[in-house]
């Protein structure tokens, strides 16, 4: 079998999807994007086809290999999602071939279900009350909610109080049999968040997610020695060696997301090297349907899995959400908070090739957005 091709397809909301074509008819899918930059990591794909084209595309690894490794300049957001679109196409296509599903030439599943949470409440927290209690009608036993918008580096005792008085509002909806994770989003700084962890212990979240910007990663020690709150973090870590460091800092959780951290074949070597220092997977998925497919599939492989980030309804989704591009919406289709089993060959999704070509043609330029401070100076989204 030999690559004859890759097409990429801008599509609304904000993703991108990779077509990989072969000689023997099957074809792969995956979604190489950086929000706000899928142009980008397209150039990089295509730069990419230059050596893939005619090659067997059941070698992953050592496709994976040359393509983060043949270049001089190596790493870095946009290269490694553009290797993590093109290796989960390329398991796409080997699970195809041998008629199984990617968690069977991973070893097979360790769980018979898969938990997932929703979100809730948008950039700028409101109404998450309101909101926790339509997830728990919907059947989530878990929600995910910003914990603030922009905050000051260190802010004012109101800001600090109606960052708990959002999270208490959840918990009193949730009960203490379901579970809300809190995402900072990088937006406090070490202080600041030094300050509001331990207010939130009585409230005992899932985890809080991104306490400190990636860059402020040594500073997690500190955090954990501070608090009785699972951190969590990853999302902007693109490789096992970015997670090296972070791993013996105490997290609770780590975050990598099947679209940036090099795709399948990296988030399982993440996941194993996590395994060894306590640390849960909960990957990193606010994206598309192929994203969503291929964190399943690990998810059910990994015996430290934790739960699995999913964007059904999510605020990014204006327009288009996870299930327009599909042709068969069970894969996706959660009960009591739980996904079941995949059983199809490859990612287990169908993708509706006609849906994604019209949407193509219209493509998307989304940016996120650019946050100021009352004073005007730049702010953390």
């Amino acid at each position: 079998m030999k690559i004859t091709g890759l097409e990429t397809f801008l599509v609304a909301p904000r993703w991108q999807f990779l077509r990989i074509a072969t000689d023997e008819g099957i074809t792969g899918w995956g979604e190489p994007v950086v929000e706000g930059r899928a142009e980008t990591v397209r150039a990089a794909v295509h730069e990419l086809a230059d050596y893939l084209i005619g090659e067997d595309p059941l070698r992953i690894e050592h496709h994976w290999q040359v393509l983060t490794k043949g270049g001089f300049y190596r790493g870095g957001p946009v290269l490694s999602s553009a290797v993590a679109g093109i290796d989960q196409a390329l398991w796409d296509i080997k699970g195809k071939a041998y008629g199984v599903p990617v968690h069977q030439l991973l070893g097979g599943p360790v769980r018979d279900r898969l938990r997932v949470y929703a979100w809730i409440g948008g950039d700028n927290p409101t109404h998450v009350a309101e909101l926790a209690q339509e997830q728990v009608e919907a059947g989530f036993t878990a929600v995910k909610m910003n914990g603030s918008a922009q905050m000051r580096f260190i802010d004012t005792p109101a800001q600090t109080k109606a960052v708990v008085d959002r999270v208490a509002a959840v918990r009193e909806v949730l009960g203490d049999d379901r579970d809300v994770a809190v995402d900072f989003h990088g937006r406090m700084s070490t202080a600041m968040s030094r300050r509001v962890l331990p207010l939130l212990e009585p409230l005992h979240p899932l985890f809080v997610e991104e306490p400190v910007l990636p860059e402020h990663a040594r500073d997690l020690r500190r955090l954990v020695d501070a608090t009785t709150v699972p951190l969590a973090c990853g999302e902007r870590l693109y490789s096992r060696w970015d997670f090296r460091d972070v791993l013996t800092t105490g997290i609770a959780v780590a975050q990598p997301d099947l679209s940036h951290a090099g795709g399948i074949s990296e988030v399982r070597r993440i996941a194993a090297l996590a395994e060894i220092h306590d640390v849960a997977m909960a990957p990193h998925c606010p994206l598309g349907p192929i994203a969503l497919a291929a964190s399943m599939q690990i998810g059910f492989a990994t015996p430290n899995f934790l739960i699995q980030e999913q964007s059904l309804g999510i605020h990014y989704n204006r327009g288009n959400d996870l299930l327009d591009y599909l042709l068969d919406t069970e894969p996706f289709r959660f009960t009591d908070g739980h996904a079941a089993l995949p059983t199809k060959p490859g990612l287990g999704i169908d993708i509706d090739e006609d849906a994604v070509r019209r949407a193509a043609e219209h493509g998307h330029r989304w940016r996120n957005p650019v946050w100021s401070h009352e004073d005007g100076a730049f702010a953390e989204w």
